[in-house]
């Protein structure tokens, strides 16, 4: 699974939980067998074999209905068997053993839909089978089965990922439970119904299209998909590979508005197909491949040969914006490793679902970087394991590998670190080991466990003997297994430097000691070839031949951070424009974690990103300016010194600008490097939001106001968001009231998020109250209604309003649409403080709601960074505001 981290789509991961209880189990109060209630993993009482579903799925209604069947091997005789359902409506509950029917009495137990079937008498040791007469609600929410109205049709989609397959049907909700499911589904005539195996008949029963597909391979409930709607589709095929020998049937499944957008996906998928079985040397694990949209989707999800996505990722055409292109190009690659790594082989328990998404990460970069050279991809995957530095940098926080003892702490499992770090970690090991040894511990690892489960351990034994280093092991554990981010200290040494190890941490925090195994590779700058050792002790030296500055990370690939004597700062920044981009990213990373933990200067930050801005990578080109703008939105910089950063904004950008050309229009730069466009979509997005250039505002506002004249083709869908929030905040209410109304019209995957996006973000008071106490349009999904919230409350303009409308309302938050995926990431929506009393006021109102839940440990990391930005604001703002004060 591919959820969407970055702060903009919080809100929408917020919705990709369980609605609560709607509909109370049948028997919900009969009595339960004294023994303890699972608040975990199950016990290994029974094992299912395999499951027959037959669902009746009508997305016009409210429920669905359906039979579970399981057949299953039960250990030794008992009365009662645990297992999982949420909020399920259960009609009827047998078990048949030994030619023998038993009546079963339903209960849930828990919350999260631990659920405990008795008996009045033992069911006998050896097979059994279970069946199930149910119905249950359909969610509103991307979890379990949800339907969403799409102009006049209704559609249904499932998402089952972590735990919500237990809220579709009964079942043994694990991951290490893998066996066959046979799914039926009964559907309105007409209608399209997709699951993970090929349909292998049609028929009309009882008014009804009965859509029979055949048995899966072995899979784990949470990879299971149903989804039912008038969908559009078109087909075609992956070509034969030196891996496959016959044509892998290949389908975009997509709402009707979208039909006419469907063929960059079909073309795209078939590439990428390609690159991942020349990477693990198999074929493609399932029989089809169906690449299915929704359009409230909150990132993509991997199930297998029927993957998952939100409408952007897949829907676009060849104009489409570099940055929806990259997002194709990874996250397919994401989604489509996983058919390999995670649906053929999957983790035993959550606790190694790190080892799923991190390799995964890192594939979807490589992969798609393989794909489309020209994207620039790759240099992404960097980007993310450095901003994941920066959480794993708290003393709240957590290792990548950790126990997951309670259902409550899976989704804890599903964050940057898990994604960011981890796949960061994945790129550091195959650079310290090397592409071929690493590629080949893969495969070796997959031929062992195929079909299966595996953990951890597993991994790293495949890599230590593909390696021939048994090093390898501890080094990949120190990382995984514990939380925090090393900090190599560079000192003069004979013939070289000396590195020393320790703990990064923040001005005026104490990381604890920590020590690890660090793959170190570093090069200077005139030479290519990088030297690497592996840094076990506190303190090595580190011996070095060439010329040229000190390149302490090379390739950028370590995960670490690094401090280095001032004269090394000064050249390396110096040449920082040269610098291939994942080194200028390790650059920018660590002089900032140096500056935020009281040590490099203001000046070394704006000197280095005058550099960076000249260098030909676009995410590096990027970071240095990143940088200071974080000093500018948390108030490190009094009014002159914002002021001389806006004006040193204007004269970096604005020439480069003007040599670049600029124009709104749609297409303008469909056929242009994409590198160059994205550098000018970053320069346009500085210049019109913080340097607040008046001509440039102007001409995208008067496109913007164009194209909802009518004149479509006078704004490219790249400057949306631009665009619309100019209009938004030169307009006012009767503006965001039309944007509103013309989103709510509209089915665009872009413009319509867009749309509500500018109105939220407005940062005027009376928008923002309107919003939050008075935008109750039906048509607005809730999905979108929470996205609004966060956008009014990450709006420094309105963040102080939105907070007290979150102190007002954040029991309502919690129960009404949001659970235990909106809980977990709710506390983050307020990280944009920067004092120590709004930590205090923070911690107050969510730590006695949030003890003991999913969203405590998201809450302790929210209340350190808001306090450590209030420490550094009081330590280090007049000291910036002096060095912008000494610009020209």
């Amino acid at each position: 699974m591919r959820r969407l981290l970055a702060a903009s789509s919080l809100i929408t991961l917020a919705c990709a939980a369980p609605a609560l209880a709607q509909t109370a189990p049948v028997a919900a109060t009969a009595p339960v067998a004294a023994q303890g209630v699972p608040k975990g993993r199950l016990s290994d009482a029974v094992k299912p074999v395999t499951y027959r579903l037959d669902l009746t799925v009508n997305p016009d209604n409210e429920r669905f209905s359906g039979r579970t069947e399981i057949d299953a091997v039960l250990k030794s005789a008992s009365r009662f068997v645990d297992l999982h359902g949420r909020d399920l409506g259960i009609k009827k509950a047998v078990a048949t053993a030994g030619g023998k029917t038993y009546v079963g009495t339903w209960a849930q137990v828990d919350p999260t839909g631990v659920a405990r079937l008795t008996f009045a008498e033992a069911l006998p040791a050896g097979p059994v089978t279970f069946a199930f007469d149910y119905d249950a609600p359909f969610n509103t929410s991307p979890a379990g089965l949800f339907r969403v109205k799409v102009g006049d049709d209704w559609y249904s989609w499932s998402q089952f990922e972590s735990i919500d397959a237990r809220a579709a049907f009964p079942s043994f909700d694990e991951p290490g439970f893998k066996q066959p499911f046979t799914v039926t589904l009964r559907t309105k005539p007409g209608q399209v119904a997709v699951s993970n195996a090929p349909e292998v008949s049609k028929t009309l029963e009882g008014g009804l299209d009965v859509h029979r597909f055949a048995p899966t391979l072995p899979l784990p409930t949470y990879l299971v998909a149903m989804m039912v709607g008038p969908f559009a589709t078109v087909e075609g095929t992956v070509p034969p590979t030196p891996q496959r020998a016959t044509p892998l049937p290949l389908r975009i499944v997509t709402t009707q508005q979208n039909k006419d957008k469907m063929a960059f996906a079909l073309e795209g998928s078939k590439g990428i197909v390609r690159h991942l079985e020349s990477y693990f040397n198999q074929s493609f694990p399932y029989p089809k491949l169906d690449q299915i949209t929704s359009p409230i989707m909150p990132g993509a999800m991997e199930n297998a040969g029927a993957d998952l996505y939100a409408d952007p990722i897949l829907i676009m055409d060849d104009n489409a914006p570099t940055g929806q292109k990259r997002a194709f190009g990874m996250v397919v690659s994401h989604e489509l490793a996983h058919q390999w790594f995670g649906d053929l082989v999957t983790p035993a328990w959550w606790d190694d679902i790190w080892l799923n998404e991190s390799f995964a990460n890192w594939m979807g970069f490589r992969i798609g970087n393989e794909w489309r050279p020209d994207l620039n991809i790759g240099a992404g995957a960097l980007a993310e394991g450095f901003e994941a530095m920066s959480t794993d940098a708290l003393l709240a926080g957590r290792a990548i590998h950790q126990p997951i003892p309670t259902n409550e702490k899976i989704d804890e499992a599903f964050d940057g670190i898990t994604y960011g770090k981890g796949g960061h970690v994945v790129a550091m090991i195959a650079g310290y080991m090397g592409d071929t040894k690493f590629r080949d511990g893969v495969r070796r690892y997959m031929a062992a466990h195929r079909y299966g489960n595996a953990t951890s351990k597993e991994f790293f034994a495949a890599m230590a003997d593909a390696a021939g280093d048994a090093r390898i092991v501890p080094a990949m554990q120190g990382f995984t297994d514990q939380q925090g981010v090393p900090l190599i200290t560079f000192a003069p040494g004979k013939g070289g430097y000396t590195a020393t190890q320790s703990r990064y941490a923040r001005l005026g925090t104490l990381a604890p000691d920590t020590r690890w195994g660090v793959p170190l590779c570093v090069r200077r700058l005139a030479v290519t070839k990088q030297s690497c050792q592996l840094l076990t002790t506190q303190s090595a030296p580190v011996k070095l031949a060439g010329k040229g500055p000190f390149i302490p990370n090379a390739g950028g690939t370590g995960y670490y951070r690094f401090e280095l004597p001032a004269q090394d700062w000064a050249a390396l920044i110096a040449r920082a424009s040269t610098l291939p981009g994942g080194e200028a990213q390790a650059l920018d990373d660590s002089l900032f974690a140096s500056f935020r933990a009281g040590r490099a200067s203001p000046e070394l930050l704006i000197a280095s990103a005058v550099e960076l801005a000249k260098n030909k990578d676009s995410y590096a080109s990027d970071a240095g300016f990143d940088s200071l703008q974080a000093l500018y939105t948390s108030g490190l910089m009094d009014d002159a010194a914002k002021t001389k950063f806006r004006g040193m904004l204007t004269t970096t950008f604005k020439p480069k600008l003007t040599a670049m050309g600029f124009s709104p229009a749609a297409g303008a730069y469909s056929k242009e490097d994409p590198e160059t466009s994205e550098k000018r979509a970053q320069i346009v997005r500085r210049l019109t939001s913080t340097a607040r250039d008046a001509d440039l505002r102007r001409q995208i506002g008067d496109a913007a106001r164009a194209y909802l004249a009518g004149k479509t083709e006078a704004l490219d869908r790249s400057w949306f968001g631009t665009g619309l929030g100019i209009v938004v905040e030169e307009g006012g209410m009767a503006a965001a009231k039309d944007l509103v109304e013309r989103a709510l019209a509209s089915q665009d995957p872009l413009f319509r998020p867009a749309a509500l996006g500018a109105v939220s973000a407005s940062g005027k008071d009376d928008i923002a109250k309107w919003v939050l106490n008075d935008l109750t349009d039906k048509r607005l999904r809730p999905s979108e209604r929470l996205r609004m919230v966060g956008g009014v409350v990450q709006t420094a303009e309105t963040r102080n309003l939105g907070f007290d409308w979150i102190k007002t309302n954040f029991d309502s938050l919690m129960s009404n649409g949001g659970g235990i995926f909106f809980a977990s990431r709710l506390p983050a929506l307020v990280g944009g403080f920067c004092s120590a009393e709004r930590a205090d006021e923070i911690a107050a109102l969510m730590r006695p709601k949030l003890a003991g839940k999913t969203g405590a440990l998201e809450l302790e990391r929210t209340i350190e960074r808001v306090r450590s930005c209030g420490k550094l604001k009081v330590a280090r703002t007049e000291e910036v505001s002096r060095a912008f004060a000494k610009l020209k």
